[in-house]
């Protein structure tokens, strides 16, 4: 546990020696680590103390003396307040190098791996691409206004006020600012702590949550602002399955995955607002794309997806092989693939409910011989599957990874537990101007 001490006002000068996970500069001072804010590698800086702690500090750029010749122009006006991005005054090519730089040195720290190719990175559209998310709302008196928006960056107690966001859907990031007229206008003003966006191929969706019972004239100015702007509006009093629609009575969300190959047809996915959904549209077609390569499926395969939500890789992968069967956690996921395979006629898909961090070598899914499986499992990774699975019969695995160590140390299982090597391995850009690092491996057995 960091034990905080008093923190100096005065400024000191720091030289940047490298770049943190989490976007940071890092920097040694009088012997101690020093994590800055806003500040590059190679990059000769002012910068303040916010925070002391036992083991490193954490500090801000108050000046840059020397910059770095990978520093641009941030695009957003509300990019040194807003903890929505943090790299966005790293040019791209930079950005996608440093967390290419970031999963090898995981590789080879934790998993003690090297992949034998490296693939190239996978880059979409930077801007406007962020189709899914959570807003946070307050109305701070002494304002005398509502505040819409990501959490601040260097205090997370507080929000941003935002009027509108680059990297966001542009069908709602042009109208933050709208959205805090419209919230200061109501009754339930201090009831509402969030909104949460989801975008479809033709919608988005907005879901307020409220603390208490809206009035019929906040639901009337809901669902004109829903119907001026476009927009479905979705209404949660309580936990996730309290989400109904205010209006319209039904709308739709779906969103579609080009097949990319003439032989197979496109899939359409349905979802609901709250499920989830690759954040980056652009990208999951880039990704799926990839996936399918390095999968390489066989009208003759049997295919295992773990973690597999709403069928987003099951049902592409469907279409090819002769059998696929998806796993996922969350009932309500299991029950929308399911539904989506019917709707787009796909027969040889088969889904189960199970806790993939619980042992689950019982099931009938996990016995089963497979030729080839897929992982996309969350942050924790999928160590506990990998106890048991995969089979001898399975000769090929793709694994799609939100968190560099979890894919690192399962790398590391896959090699030296079950005789796979990792034969090729890259990132993909599913978060612009952010330090998350979104990757793709695959694995092939040795012998």
């Amino acid at each position: 546990m960091s034990r905080s001490n008093s923190v100096p006002s005065t400024p000191f000068e720091a030289h940047i020696t490298d770049l943190g996970h989490d976007g940071r500069g890092v920097a040694r001072v009088d012997g101690k680590t020093v994590f800055v804010s806003g500040a590059l590698l190679g990059e000769q800086v002012t910068a303040k103390l916010r925070k002391r702690h036992r083991h490193f500090d954490e500090a801000e750029v108050v000046e840059v003396i020397v910059a770095s010749p990978h520093r641009v122009e941030p695009r957003c006006r509300h990019f040194a307040e807003c903890s929505g991005c943090s790299l966005q005054h790293l040019d791209a090519a930079t950005q996608i190098g440093t967390k290419q730089r970031v999963l090898a040195e995981n590789f080879e720290r934790i998993g003690k791996v090297t992949p034998q190719t490296w693939l190239p990175p996978l880059t979409a559209e930077p801007w406007g691409y962020r189709r899914k998310g959570r807003l946070s709302v307050r109305n701070v008196a002494k304002k005398g206004r509502v505040l819409v928006g990501f959490r601040e960056e260097q205090n997370p107690r507080f929000v941003t006020e935002i009027q509108q966001c680059e990297v966001m859907h542009p069908a709602l990031g042009t109208k933050v600012g709208l959205l805090a007229d419209l919230l200061g206008g109501m009754d339930a003003v201090d009831d509402i702590p969030q909104i949460e966006f989801a975008a479809g191929d033709d919608i988005m969706a907005l879901v307020f949550r409220h603390m208490q019972p809206l009035s019929e004239r906040d639901s009337a100015a809901l669902t004109a602002f829903g119907q001026q702007h476009g927009f479905a509006i979705y209404l949660q009093p309580g936990g996730t399955s309290s989400v109904h629609p205010l209006w319209p009575e039904n709308p739709r969300l779906a969103f579609r995955i080009a097949s990319g190959d003439a032989r197979f047809a496109d899939v359409e996915l349905e979802f609901q607002p709250l499920d989830f959904v690759q954040v980056n549209a652009g990208m999951n077609q880039l990704m799926m794309a990839r996936a399918m390569e390095l999968l390489d499926p066989q009208p003759t395969d049997r295919v295992l997806d773990l973690f597999c939500g709403l069928g987003n890789f099951t049902l592409p992968i469907g279409r090819r092989v002769a059998e696929v069967t998806g796993v996922e956690g969350e009932h309500g996921l299991v029950e929308r693939a399911a539904q989506n395979a019917a709707r787009n006629g796909i027969a040889n898909a088969r889904f189960h409910v199970a806790n993939l961090f619980e042992d689950q070598r019982a099931a009938d899914w996990a016995k089963q011989p497979w030729d080839k499986l897929l992982l996309d499992p969350p942050r924790a990774g999928a160590d506990k599957v990998l106890e048991y699975l995969p089979h001898k019969q399975t000769r090929r695995i793709v694994y799609v990874s939100c968190h560099p160590a979890s894919l690192a140390r399962d790398a590391g299982i896959l090699v030296e537990r079950h005789g796979f090597t990792l034969a090729a391995a890259g990132v993909m850009d599913m978060f612009p101007h952010t330090s998350h690092v979104e990757s793709i491996a695959v694995f092939v057995r040795s012998s």
